[in-house]
């Protein structure tokens, strides 16, 4: 990333430091999805279950520093498919998390799940370990689809794993697609009308991309055209707020009191510390703002944390990187953000940007007044032209 058309000052000391999340990632799959871009490997038999779990251990040992005398409020297990571990790993997991680091009473503690490893007395051991908040990657309840997009799971398992979800857990995000292919928006709506029927209190609806470095982008299947996308988009958002969901994020909807803290975190630009192999930290310090990576490679990982220093990179974030990365999270809330946050969160003055965003809402892409700046609904809809007033195109460095 560069900044190529904002020229900023140099930044202020930050007046207090944002809110802090933790991110442990579990880097295997039974089967890599051709769709999926995160760090993620087949497992290919028995992955080495305890010795990974003494990495992460090590690697947050060594992390205590960075964080010292910091709350942290929200806890993701992602993948991968962190439900692969047994119950007692991740037990030892959020134990080490809350014997090392300041986790709050009721933090919210999210667990990623895919249909195919649930088993309802493990998933009640997973509760019993701490995990308060279960995200299930259904992605479609139609065998087709779900065939089409190389899902393992199939329909009836999509349906059990959602079923058992909710009759174990309080707080449930079902994971959705749209725009798959071969799909038409009345099959897009049936996969939510299906989730609808389990009473999640979370929902994420996402649009299938092509993203580099996939099976998909090689070969790419044929997709539903952008008109046929959007419409799907349109009917999902309206049978959602039908259903009394807050479309809160482009991808999020949510029942009241149940918007996910840890993904809210990143939109409001907070910090966050990812263990794990290829996991991402950002973090806040009063003068500069510092990103790290961790190795990639689940073995190289393992060794490299157990020897004490899993960092492969990391590097203070450049103001006008900062600054674009501060609004490629924050405008995709639907609220937007206050005006006094950009500053908070990283020590810059909002009026630097005032080029872009006059032209922003003189596209009417975007509304603002003395307290708070938020996404028009086209602008919701372009959020790409949006945010490429800003920067230019980048990508963004950590999974929700």
């Amino acid at each position: 990333m560069g900044a190529a058309t904002v020229s900023l000052p140099g930044r202020a000391r930050l007046a207090s430091l944002p809110p802090l999340a933790l991110y442990i990632h579990v880097p295997w799959c039974l089967k890599k999805c051709p769709y999926c871009d995160f760090n993620s490997h087949e497992a290919g038999g028995e992955v080495p279950e305890s010795r990974y779990v003494d990495a992460v251990v090590a690697d947050l040992e060594a992390s205590v520093p960075k964080v010292w005398g910091r709350r942290v409020h929200a806890i993701f297990l992602g993948g991968g498919t962190p439900s692969l571990f047994s119950a007692r790993a991740i037990d030892r997991l959020l134990t080490a998390a809350r014997t090392l680091l300041a986790v709050e009473p009721d933090a919210e503690v999210t667990l990623e799940a895919n249909p195919g490893t649930f088993e309802q007395a493990k998933f009640r051991d997973f509760r019993g370990a701490g995990v308060n908040r279960l995200s299930v990657g259904i992605q479609s309840f139609d065998a087709g689809r779900l065939k089409a997009i190389g899902r393992v799971h199939d329909a009836d398992e999509a349906r059990r794993a959602a079923e058992m979800a909710v009759a174990t857990f309080s707080n449930v995000n079902l994971d959705l697609m749209y725009a798959l292919p071969g799909q038409s928006v009345e099959e897009a709506l049936a996969d939510i009308r299906t989730a609808l029927g389990f009473g999640p209190q979370h929902l994420s609806a996402y649009h299938l991309t092509l993203e580099p470095n996939t099976l998909f982008h090689r070969y790419p299947p044929a997709l539903p055209d952008e008109d046929a996308a959007a419409a799907m988009q349109e009917a999902i958002e309206g049978e959602l707020a039908a259903a009394g969901y807050e479309n809160y994020e482009t991808s999020a909807f949510a029942r009241p009191g149940f918007r996910s803290r840890h993904n809210l975190n990143y939109w409001r630009f907070g910090d966050y510390l990812g263990v794990g192999a290829g996991a991402h930290s950002k973090l806040s310090l009063p003068g500069r703002v510092w990103r790290e990576a961790r190795q990639r490679q689940p073995k190289a990982y393992q060794d490299a944390a157990l020897a004490g220093d899993a960092i492969q990179e990391a590097h203070d974030v450049a103001d006008g990187d900062l600054a674009f990365e501060f609004m490629m999270n924050a405008l995709r809330l639907a609220e937007g953000f206050p005006v006094a946050m950009f500053a908070e969160r990283t020590g810059l003055a909002l009026a630097a940007l005032e080029g872009p965003l006059a032209r922003a809402e003189a596209l009417g892409l975007l509304e603002r007044d003395a307290f708070r700046v938020r996404p028009t609904a086209r602008g919701r809809r372009f959020l790409n032209d949006l945010l490429g007033l800003f920067l230019g195109e980048a990508k963004s460095p950590q999974k929700g």
